[in-house]
């Protein structure tokens, strides 16, 4: 089930931020921006890098397209731009194919590159359920899960204070990455978004039925890197980490 309109953005809109979005090819971003530090020129120039960087990235895919396909860990090749090799290398650390953490990482690499370029005092990128947040007030996260009676009813409050983070979404009955689970929503955060995206990814490739929750909940609880989980599947949930939950009625 893929939802292409993307509906829970609606829950992003909040008064601190100025939003706008950009979509070039597979790219689909939303940025706020807080309103104190908006110029008119950042969606212009966050424009023009989303597309200089898919071209980059899309001209090295045409010369390693193993890269691509890879559903293990694949090492990029010397000449791969930057961002291909930090996939590469979180995957290594979710054991699946380095793909799995490109949304999170261009998600990051916008982010980091607007507030580098209009010292913004915050800003939060989301490509498709997967959010780069560089904030100074806390903030409050629900998680989508498609069908599920939980969707957008659970999530966390986010404590600004270990900004900037990767908080990101995997599933396999919403959208249209590549799962090999039947979870509704795995959220995870990570200080690094990429990292936070592929661990997302495996996760919810575990999940099946509900009684993959459980096991799921312990690997995460096993690791350090992993700041926040939400897994969800029909109408149940499993919850770990150090922020605070929060509850939408």
């Amino acid at each position: 089930m893929e939802y292409k309109d993307r509906t829970y953005r609606e829950h992003l809109q909040e008064e601190r931020w100025h939003s706008f979005t950009v979509a070039f090819k597979e790219t689909d971003l939303w940025i706020g921006i807080d309103k104190a530090s908006f110029h008119p020129e950042i969606p212009v120039f966050t424009e023009t890098r989303v597309r200089a960087l898919r071209e980059k990235m899309d001209a090295y895919i045409a010369q390693d397209p193993d890269y691509l396909k890879a559903l293990v860990p694949h090492e990029a090749q010397p000449t791969a731009p930057v961002i291909f090799r930090e996939m590469a290398e979180v995957a290594v650390r979710s054991g699946i194919g380095p793909m799995s953490a490109v949304a999170g990482a261009v998600a990051r690499e916008i982010g980091i590159e607007v507030k580098e370029k209009f010292g913004v005092q915050e800003i939060i990128v989301e490509n498709g359920g997967d959010i780069y947040a560089d904030i100074r007030t806390d903030m409050d996260i629900a998680v989508f899960a498609g069908q599920s009676p939980l969707s957008e009813k659970v999530g966390f409050t986010i404590n600004a204070g270990y900004a900037p983070l990767g908080i990101c979404t995997s599933s396999g009955t919403v959208g249209p990455s590549l799962s090999f689970g039947k979870a509704d929503a795995v959220m995870i955060i990570c200080k690094d978004c990429a990292l936070a995206d592929t661990y997302a990814t495996a996760f919810a490739n575990r999940i099946q039925t509900v009684e993959d929750i459980a096991p799921c909940m312990e690997e995460i609880g096993k690791k350090d890197e992993i700041l926040g989980a939400i897994c969800i599947k029909d109408d149940k949930i499993g919850i770990h980490g150090i922020f605070d939950l929060k509850i939408w009625k």
